[in-house]
């Protein structure tokens, strides 16, 4: 019956993007990670939001937020993470409309309650949108939203905080 279309069934990946703690120098440190058997970064983290991808430590949002409290820096004994290098975490926030409650017309403000610094702003009543310039790419925003319509992407730029 579509024999005539070329129709190319796409594959629904589970893309995360590599999101580091916010206390490195360069990418190419964390290779010191794969001589770590303790990961004491990830013991330290109040949060709970550290994982190993590729034996190093990166950052998954669904559990929390990062509070930039600074003890997994403290706690890593090679200085890959060091207070030093202290900055705002590589990430970069983004609703998506099409699964936002809010956007389809439901009064939710789970992701803007949980934003302490009033990042989340509203268009009108329904229209929740991230304000870069006041984001600090927490991450406190995911977890709370039931529909998963907070997207995470990498952000290469390097914001001092």
């Amino acid at each position: 019956m579509f024999g005539r279309f070329n129709f190319v069934k796409k594959e629904k990946t589970d893309y995360k993007p590599t999101i580091r703690p916010p206390y490195y120098n360069q990418e190419q440190d964390f290779e010191l990670c794969l001589d770590c058997e303790d990961k004491p970064c990830i013991v330290s983290c109040e949060e709970n939001i550290i994982y190993l991808k590729d034996h190093k430590p990166s950052l998954e949002f669904q559990s929390g937020g990062c509070t930039y409290c600074d003890d997994c820096a403290v706690a890593c004994p090679s200085g890959v993470l060091d207070i030093k290098y202290k900055k705002y975490i590589k990430a970069s926030f983004k609703i998506d409309t099409i699964k936002c409650m809010s956007w389809q017309g439901t009064m939710c403000f789970s992701c803007k309650d949980p934003c302490g610094e009033g990042a989340i702003v509203f268009d009108g009543l329904f229209k929740p949108i991230i304000d870069d310039s006041l984001c600090t790419s927490c991450g406190f925003c995911v977890k709370p939203c039931p529909t998963v319509a907070i997207e995470i992407f990498e952000n290469k730029k390097e914001n001092i905080c």
